[in-house]
């Protein structure tokens, strides 16, 4: 991504050197253009710790260099590549906070989403990093519309929002399975409301004429069933819906 920059960096002559008191107490701070060297080194290598380690040396020994921002997005990457999704996420936030116009801005959005992302876990558990990735994928389609990763990132949005729906989904059915029918009415409302495109939407409509008929609330069931029909009239949820009883519908009819 970034190896022609080292080889133009290969080039430079930057040799300084820090005195502190008398001449036998002197420290020579390694050159950038060794640092960098060594640091590909260990990235070919795929040794991404130490590459990462080397990569953020060469930030804090030249902060005002201007390979000081490349450092950074080479160590939050060996970081992310290690594993290291917390080292990652601080040398992104590093690099965000110095060097908030950079070209590479984007990257390091999508790159910050991935970390959370990659940490996203199972749907019947809490989703967790689940919103920090969509948060994070999210600014970047609306800063950045037109990057080469906002693309990728809408994708990776759409997946999130049909995790957080089915984590949301897999809560209201353990509500509705110990009757606890306010909770549930609340989660699946949620899932209506805030993530209407995705694929738990007629489930959800489903489930709340079930809520309402199991509490007595006939008109409001009847509204939800109305609205799955209206929008999803293919959908296996509406064929299961209209293949019940038409109790929950008859009192708002007669109503």
């Amino acid at each position: 991504m970034h190896t022609k920059k080292f080889f133009m960096l290969i080039g430079m002559t930057a040799v300084l050197a820090a005195c502190a008191g008398t001449d036998n107490d002197i420290i020579v701070e390694r050159p950038l253009s060794e640092i960098y060297e060594s640091a590909y080194a260990e990235f070919n290598d795929e040794e991404y710790e130490a590459a990462a380690t080397e990569f953020l040396q060469a930030e804090n020994q030249y902060p005002a260099s201007q390979w000081a921002a490349d450092a950074l997005v080479m160590a939050a990457y060996s970081q992310y590549m290690d594993d290291d999704f917390a080292g990652a996420i601080m040398a992104i936030d590093r690099f965000m906070r110095f060097h908030p116009g950079h070209r590479d801005v984007p990257y390091m959005l999508y790159l910050r989403g991935m970390c959370y992302y990659r940490q996203v876990s199972d749907v019947r558990r809490e989703p967790g990093m689940s919103a920090y990735a969509l948060q994070q994928f999210q600014q970047l389609v609306d800063r950045f519309p037109k990057s080469e990763y906002a693309k990728n990132a809408e994708n990776k949005i759409n997946i999130l929002k049909n995790y957080i729906a089915g984590k949301a989904m897999y809560s209201a059915r353990g509500d509705m399975a110990r009757k606890n029918w306010p909770s549930a009415i609340s989660r699946l409302q949620s899932v209506v409301q805030t993530a209407q495109e995705t694929v738990m939407t007629p489930e959800a409509l489903y489930r709340l004429t079930e809520c309402y008929t199991a509490i007595g609330l006939p008109e409001q069931a009847y509204g939800y069933a109305e609205m799955l029909r209206l929008n999803f009239p293919d959908n296996e949820w509406t064929k299961k819906l209209d293949k019940k009883p038409a109790d929950f519908e008859s009192g708002a009819k007669t109503n």
